[in-house]
């Protein structure tokens, strides 16, 4: 076992007798290549950090066909992912870490090849609403006009799930399950387990690896 420490992320003591790899908050592929390459024979990481951290992190051994390796992710407060994976956080998390099994969990990307550990949203350019249209598979999502559109992976097949975020007035949120979700638009912003995308991007897609992730779990 080796413990990935991304940026200032606190590290609970049980998990100081561990080797540790400092990187940086949302690694690059150096410092990951660099990570990976110290694991050797210790097929599992301990990833104290955030959504994006880890998501930076799984998306190298995606690319680079390390999907083999144990993951186990210690955030210091809940996330979209722990929420996702009904992970505990703090130092019970690093305990399971250590002590943990690994599971095959869905892994979700997307089209360019970023995997997904929490939530995405796809918001309108500015303080326009989003236009366009949504499906969870052969389910119509949206069409027209919305707040927003929420993704969120899950812990179950199929593995993707999604919602259209709309005034309260009109009805209760309704959830999609699918293994992929698409959009498209005359232009949106994404936000991928909380970091906004610098350009508007016309259509993107959600979906399930061929793959799964090994992620220890409770």
């Amino acid at each position: 076992m080796i413990v990935i420490r991304c940026g200032s992320t606190p590290v609970p003591t049980v998990l100081g007798e561990h080797s540790r790899i400092e990187v940086s908050e949302v690694p690059d592929k150096d410092e990951i290549n660099r990570a990976l390459a110290e694991v050797g024979t210790r097929r599992r990481l301990l990833v104290c950090g955030t959504d994006a951290g880890l998501s930076a992190l799984l998306t190298r051994l995606m690319r680079t066909e390390n999907l083999d390796v144990e993951v186990a992710y210690i955030a210091e407060d809940a996330t979209p992912a722990t929420r996702a994976y009904g992970l505990p956080t703090g130092s019970a998390a690093a305990k399971l870490g250590v002590q943990g099994r690994a599971h095959e969990v869905p892994l979700v990307r997307d089209e360019t090849g970023a995997v997904l550990v929490g939530e995405a949203t796809v918001t309108g350019t500015g303080d326009d609403v989003l236009v366009g249209e949504a499906y969870a598979d052969d389910d119509r999502v949206f069409t027209g006009k919305v707040d927003a559109l929420t993704v969120r992976v899950s812990r179950d097949m199929p593995g993707v799930r999604a919602t259209a975020d709309r005034p309260r007035r009109f009805r209760r949120r309704q959830w999609f399950q699918a293994r992929a979700v698409q959009v498209g638009t005359p232009g949106a912003l994404i936000t991928r387990d909380g970091i906004t995308a610098r350009r508007p991007v016309k259509r993107t897609t959600f979906y399930r690896h061929i793959e799964p992730l090994r992620l220890v779990l409770p």
